[in-house]
């Protein structure tokens, strides 16, 4: 039996840490959004344990640590085009995917609610994401107003096409695990603010001002973003990672050569390949 799985990528424009002696409810509260260009997931029980990213073998904590919880052995093969450790959660994308997958394949049933809570904790023990899972789980424009595994979820109304580029990496864990403070206030000055005025416009607005706030800047990635303003568009950088996102055509009109992409309203989801249908 082999199961496939289909995760977005979510860029988060602002967050702030709430951390807790328990994982699943250790997270974050702040605003992103759901990319159809995400992570997919096929797997199936084998001898042995095999985890392969985009065709080789790879090491990737939550995942692993989501196969761990299951009886059987599983091999996960993971595929994306997405840049690693750019900010698109794909690591949080990539333990979803297992989750649902694997418990598919090895007939461990769980519900959707436990397979996000496992993966959320597989993040968070790991130190990769505080927030990422759930979004992809939920899909849209996310708006988390409870941190944890099981914390509340809003979210915008919004259709727009995307553009993005990355322009290099940033360690998530690095950032975590040291002093959060200032970010964390200015994560919860913007989720005020888009809460008053819950718009995909203002997700950006309240973006641009958390990464001044929190000193989030690179040179690249301000040189980027304030080209796009200057040519009459809006741009953010995607937490955490040098990658900076646009509406509409904003990258474009500013000179650049970006990839395009669009909201995924649907979610982490079971798929089915088209060989299988």
């Amino acid at each position: 039996m082999e199961a496939h799985a289909t995760v977005p990528g979510h860029v988060t424009g602002f967050f702030s840490v709430h951390q807790a002696s328990q994982p699943a409810k250790a997270g974050s509260r702040g605003a992103g959004i759901a990319l159809q260009d995400g992570v997919t997931v096929s797997a199936k029980e084998t001898p042995l344990e095999k985890v392969k990213l985009n065709g080789r073998e790879a090491t990737i904590e939550p995942v692993e640590y989501v196969l761990e919880r299951f009886d059987s052995t599983v091999t996960v093969e993971i595929e994306t085009q997405l840049p690693i450790g750019s900010g698109f959660g794909v690591s949080g994308a990539a333990a979803l995917g297992t989750a649902l997958t694997a418990a598919t394949v090895t007939e461990e049933y769980q519900s959707e609610q436990e397979l996000v809570r496992l993966s959320h904790v597989a993040e968070v023990k790991a130190r990769t994401g505080l927030g990422d899972v759930v979004a992809q789980a939920r899909g849209g424009v996310p708006v988390r107003i409870e941190p944890g595994a099981t914390g509340m979820l809003d979210g915008i109304p919004a259709t727009q096409r995307l553009e993005y580029i990355t322009l290099g990496n940033l360690s998530t864990a690095e950032i975590l695990t040291g002093d959060t403070t200032t970010l964390s206030q200015a994560g919860e000055n913007a989720l005020d603010r888009l809460l008053d005025s819950p718009t995909i416009e203002e997700l950006f607005e309240c973006s641009q001002e958390f990464a001044r706030e929190a000193d989030l800047y690179t040179p690249t990635v301000q040189e980027a973003i304030e080209a796009v303003h200057e040519n009459g568009g809006t741009a953010m950088m995607s937490m955490l990672g040098q990658t900076v996102i646009a509406l509409d055509r904003g990258l474009s009109n500013a000179g650049y050569d970006p990839a395009v992409t669009k909201i995924d309203h649907s979610g982490a989801r079971l798929t089915q390949k088209s060989d299988d249908l």
